[in-house]
């Protein structure tokens, strides 16, 4: 994955956001994380793309602004996921990795 898409950098930003991130978001991060690993070219690009924007201090809204913070995120990881529903739909190991995480830090 590209330099500042970590495991490390990703699950920091999660774990300091995921109250304000909402459940939903952070399930299509972790959706994705999973998938990157098994994606051809184009996915792992999309995938980047997406997980980078996520992590960025740089947003067009800042995660810092009350309310709607966070809808640019949510729309750009969703598309993300959206392209990639084909892939996810023949390998639902992704999902059950990503709903196990999901159930370790909200639960």
């Amino acid at each position: 994955m590209a330099e500042n898409v970590t495991q490390e950098g990703l699950f920091d930003k999660i774990k300091k956001n995921a109250k304000k991130a909402g459940k939903e978001l952070i399930r299509n991060v972790l959706i994705l994380w999973y998938a990157f690993p098994d994606g051809n070219i184009a996915d792992k690009a999309i995938i980047t793309g997406a997980l980078a924007y996520f992590i960025s201090p740089i947003d067009v809204i800042p995660d810092v602004t009350p309310i709607v913070g966070y809808s640019d995120d949510i729309g750009v990881v969703a598309a993300a996921v959206a392209a990639l529903k084909i892939r996810l739909e023949a390998n639902p190991d992704i999902v059950r990795k990503a709903e196990k995480k999901l159930k370790e830090w909200f639960d």
